[in-house]
């Protein structure tokens, strides 16, 4: 069966060029980059290469500022306890209800520990209000933590703004953002527009990297401490072996994504553009999560009326098209996601969300199939709901009245 991949916000598939750049490290240059022998010393010599990549393409950095991690969830966890860790005067953290789990279950525990976390809500259309964060700032807040895009919405914070706001306030307040969904799909300049982060996160198989790799930026001078100890690699900062193959991969995922972004701003999103608008078009009852606010350009999040998401995903399957109904950490899960119950997304839509998500690798014609097949899957799956009159092609009366109800909370 031909598959069609439209769940990029998961993760991706790994680039043929970042395989083939990977291949002689895990071969013949498989030596301990930490060894003293001169094999060993060309690996070395080659990761260091790869961080000053990776330092370049997040705004010319220093390279000293990169620490490479296994994933972004331990560069989420180590910014947020590793900044606890090293200013234990303060006990407030302000992020957003709308967090990766990556970063808000960090935070609730962070809550069970005695700190007090403020959870900035965020409007219908997944929008951070900044008066409302301007006032959650207070004289004891230690960290903000705010990610730069939604997973599951796509929907775009002003990281930026919002940095600059904090450290003028106050610049002891450390700031940290989760850009795991931004890094590889649009420019990021940690010396020009996000020059008041101090740290900043990613995964590499977000962008057509391998899984297993991830970065952690800390920008020189914040106070902050390592979590991973017992061994004095990436200068003490995280303790272990560098898993150099993956690290190569990273630093040439990031130099085609480089090479790309223009692309994903034009022909990704024109894609999805297409396909949000024909979707719309065909499909009654069906929401937008998202639609008011600046998104990804790769990123489609759409609730439908009356039906489950789950079942949705299984239908779309079974035509060979993989799509998912929010983070890929909790699909596993049937409570009704995070994300959208703070958005404020009707009830009778809130189960029925599903996410398709993008890149350089869809084709027309892939997205031509999508636009066939799911009118239809919806179309089926609400002839056999208890919600939905099949011989009206309609809501029961019942629905309606729920559905009714639940629109002036849009």
């Amino acid at each position: 069966m031909r598959i069609i991949y439209l769940d990029n916000n998961a993760t991706t598939p790994i680039a043929p060029e970042v395989f083939e750049a990977m291949i002689p490290f895990l071969t013949g240059e498989y030596f301990n980059p930490s060894s003293m022998y001169d094999p060993a010393r060309r690996v070395a010599q080659a990761m260091g290469e790869a961080r000053r990549t990776v330092a370049r393409h997040l705004g010319f950095v220093d390279p000293s500022e990169i620490i490479f991690t296994s994933c972004a969830t331990e560069s989420n966890n180590a910014a947020i306890v590793g900044v606890a860790k090293a200013n234990s005067a303060r006990r407030h953290i302000i992020t957003t209800a709308v967090e990766h789990p990556a970063v808000l279950e960090v935070c609730k525990e962070m809550q069970r520990q005695g700190y007090d976390v403020t959870f900035l809500p965020v409007d219908r259309h997944g929008n951070l209000d900044v008066t409302t964060f301007i006032r959650a700032l207070r004289p004891d807040t230690l960290l903000v933590t705010i990610m730069h895009a939604n997973n599951e919405t796509g929907v775009l914070f002003p990281i930026g703004e919002l940095a600059r706001i904090t450290k003028e306030t106050d610049p002891s307040i450390v700031f940290h953002t989760d850009a795991t969904q931004t890094v590889g799909k649009m420019r990021i300049d940690l010396s020009g527009g996000l020059r008041h982060v101090d740290l900043l996160s990613f995964s590499g198989h977000k962008l057509h990297a391998p899984k297993g790799v991830g970065v952690l930026f800390v920008r020189r001078g914040t106070r902050w401490r390592p979590i991973m100890i017992g061994g004095h690699q990436e200068q003490g900062r995280r303790a272990g072996t560098e898993n150099v193959p993956y690290i190569i991969g990273l630093a040439r995922a990031m130099d085609l994504a480089a090479q790309h972004v223009e692309e994903e701003e034009t022909r990704v999103r024109r894609l999805r553009d297409r396909l949000e608008r024909e979707l719309v078009a065909r499909i009654p009852y069906i929401e937008v999560n998202g639609r008011g606010a600046p998104r990804l350009p790769n990123t489609l999040n759409l609730s439908c009326h009356f039906i489950e998401g789950e079942a949705m995903l299984f239908e779309l399957s079974d035509h060979g098209i993989c799509a998912s109904s929010g983070s890929a950490c909790t699909s596993g899960s049937l409570e009704p996601s995070h994300v959208l119950l703070a958005m404020h997304v009707p009830v009778t839509a809130v189960h029925g969300s599903i996410r398709f998500s993008l890149s350089r690798y869809n084709t027309e014609e892939e997205i031509d199939y999508v636009i066939q097949v799911f009118p239809e899957v919806v179309a089926q799956l609400r002839r056999a709901s208890p919600y939905w009159d099949s011989q009206l092609n309609a809501p029961r009366e019942d629905a309606q009245q729920l559905f009714l109800a639940a629109q002036p909370g849009i």
